[in-house]
């Protein structure tokens, strides 16, 4: 999912997905997914907690972001129409609360090596993680083929079965028109957005935090000192990364607060969202 393995899509891709008939999901899928997701995150959290014993699946921070990337994918893939938009932008605040609150409990590494592959892969988690927002917030759907949000046509919706029972009964002159079932997606209420802005600012701060008592480790093989986790960080390139994370959630949310106010979001006459 991230951008150093991102595949940018040509427009022929995003108009193939933009196209695609998304349908919400059933009330028995959405019981399995809501079952299936709820049980991963409690094992997330087990796991966590017995971080430090053998037992555990997620002793190391790389174990545990790549768990949590996996719940990840599985969220964004929850189609943008009501009435499962709203369980997309729950658990996605659920991932994102439970993620940032956990990461300063891992240890980066006592080695160069591995202080160098855990803050590489804590960078790309990151970046997934705000670009998985500016989708959600967009009211995108997601492609996991680009890794990235495209806009969805939102169609007229027909119940079949009502239609060829509503056609018979025209064709008798006993009926008439049924009303077409419109399809909408509901934006991030003001509550979600305030919890977001809260999470990843609060985050941000804990990150920093956990980098700076990080500091001071020495590599025991090759004595390096990994006490200058900034010079380290512009040294890998990550620098920028980290003194940027969520700037693109953060600005979109900047000024996303008035359309907020519209409640939902209705398709234009041709039902393009941008």
């Amino acid at each position: 999912m991230s951008n150093h393995e991102s595949v940018p899509s040509s427009d022929v891709e995003s108009s193939r997905l933009a196209n695609r008939k998304l349908r919400a999901l059933t009330s028995r899928q959405e019981r399995n997914l809501v079952d299936y997701l709820d049980e991963h995150f409690l094992q997330l959290t087990r796991n966590f907690k017995k971080r430090s014993e053998e037992s555990s699946t997620l002793k190391t921070l790389s174990t545990y972001i790549e768990a949590v990337r996996q719940l990840l994918v599985l969220i964004l893939q929850i189609p943008p129409i009501d009435p499962s938009t709203s369980l997309r932008t729950a658990y996605l605040l659920h991932l994102t609360g439970d993620a940032l609150g956990s990461i300063p409990g891992y240890r980066l590494g006592t080695t160069s090596v591995v202080v160098r592959s855990t803050l590489q892969d804590l960078v790309d988690f990151l970046d997934d993680l705000d670009q998985a927002w500016i989708a959600v917030l967009k009211g995108q759907a997601w492609d996991p083929e680009s890794a990235e949000g495209v806009d969805i046509t939102l169609p007229i919706e027909i119940d079949v079965e009502m239609s060829n029972s509503t056609s018979d009964s025209n064709a008798n002159g006993n009926g008439k028109d049924s009303p077409p079932k419109i399809m909408k997606s509901t934006p991030p209420n003001q509550t979600d957005l305030t919890r977001l802005r809260s999470l990843l600012l609060s985050g941000e701060s804990a990150l920093e935090e956990w980098l700076t008592n990080e500091r001071g480790q020495v590599d025991e093989e090759r004595g390096d000192d990994l006490g200058d986790v900034s010079g380290m960080l512009a040294r890998m390139g990550l620098l920028d990364a980290f003194d940027s994370l969520f700037v693109r959630t953060l600005d979109f949310l900047g000024g996303f607060a008035g359309d907020v106010s519209r409640n939902v979001v209705d398709p234009e006459p041709e039902g393009m969202m941008e």
